[in-house]
């Protein structure tokens, strides 16, 4: 039994057949199917998945925001999986075997100048995702490039760990690579009771800022004050000012995980002298004006921030091991069950991430 491979096209063998999820088309259901289990190919690995991580971005994903072809259809979703490494392919290090690992959600080349450098997010000749251009953790097994598995350190729960490869490693990536933060800045999280926001105004604190979260549910809010982070009810944003989030003045840096056009006016018009803005969503038909001569004036930056590097990854697992981030799962399901997390997705009333149990099978 052969079945096509997303990234190069070429046939792989296979030997047993699995059963989990599959896209045939963008924006349609999701279909449980039987298809062959993969076995790695030269410089990849096969890891037996035992949980995966579901937030908002599969749901983005499904749509069809990154892919609109349909050359690597039907595709496993499932980019925040973890599981242990069973099998190698030829070239790769024996040192990985029977490791629990996550992956890194780009497919980057490795090779060109900015992957040289670390920068793997700007890769110049990135193939595509997991569980968008190839399989991801939607299904029982999964094979994977060497270079997007990242060895998890012992002792992480596999749902908890689910946590690291996005909703901590971008955080991770937002406060040390392009926000800059440390002690003495002011920073306001709009969205901060989502998957990712419940993260980041941890890695905040863990990187020795204040932090004030911004949401609109009280569900929302006192989740992030169960997070020990003051919360603020957005209500009226554009009436809101950001001269009281802080006693000691405007945000330093204000981060916007919601994408819309108030949240980003509202994050341009009110962060203070020498700040910087955040956006970190991809949402189409979206934006607000700029206008230099405020922006000059107030020497305000503004910074996106594409997922993280490889080594933010390493980061932000060791931040979640060591308790200095606390995974938010507000629901775990059974494998079968997975339409349960995306329609709480869909209402707004999943806090936090959710995760698939593979180890739950009955």
């Amino acid at each position: 039994m052969a079945e096509k491979s997303a990234e190069e096209g070429a046939d792989v063998t296979t030997t047993l057949d699995q059963e989990g999820y599959r896209l045939h088309a963008w924006d349609t259901p999701l279909t449980w199917d039987r298809f062959p289990r993969p076995t790695p190919r030269t410089r990849e690995v096969l890891v037996e998945v035992e949980s995966c991580g579901v937030g908002l971005t599969v749901l983005n994903y499904l749509r069809g925001d990154l892919a609109k072809s349909g050359d690597h259809l039907p595709v496993v979703p499932g980019h925040e999986l973890v599981g242990r490494v069973v099998a190698l392919g030829d070239g790769c290090d024996p040192e990985l075997l029977e490791q629990r690992i996550t992956a890194y959600f780009y497919l980057s080349c490795g090779r060109c100048r900015h992957c040289i450098a670390g920068w793997h997010p700007r890769c110049s000749a990135l193939a595509g995702h997991v569980g968008v251009d190839r399989d991801g953790g939607y299904a029982p097994y999964v094979a994977l490039p060497e270079l997007n598995v990242i060895p998890l350190p012992a002792g992480l729960d596999p749902v908890d760990a689910t946590v690291v490869a996005d909703a901590t490693a971008t955080p991770v990536h937002i406060c040390g690579s392009r926000a800059h933060i440390g002690p003495g800045d002011r920073v306001a999280v709009l969205g901060a009771g989502g998957g990712v926001g419940a993260h980041l105004v941890q890695v905040v604190r863990v990187y020795g800022a204040e932090v004030v979260g911004i949401d609109v549910t009280p569900e929302k809010l006192e989740l992030v004050e169960g997070l020990g982070v003051r919360a603020v009810a957005a209500g009226d944003l554009p009436h809101t000012s950001a001269d009281t989030l802080f006693d000691t003045g405007a945000p330093t840096a204000i981060m916007d995980l919601v994408g819309a056009n108030d949240t980003l006016r509202w994050a341009l018009d009110s962060v203070g002298t020498g700040g910087r803005v955040v956006v970190v969503t991809t949402f189409r038909d979206r934006g607000v004006d700029l206008s230099p001569r405020p922006m000059v004036l107030g020497e305000t930056a503004v910074r996106a921030s594409r997922y993280a590097r490889r080594d933010e990854l390493v980061t932000a697992a060791d931040l979640v091991r060591r308790g200095d981030v606390s995974p938010v799962i507000g629901s775990t399901v059974r494998p079968r069950e997975v339409e349960q997390l995306h329609d709480m997705l869909r209402d707004g009333k999943l806090l936090g991430r959710g995760a698939i149990d593979w180890r739950a099978t009955t």
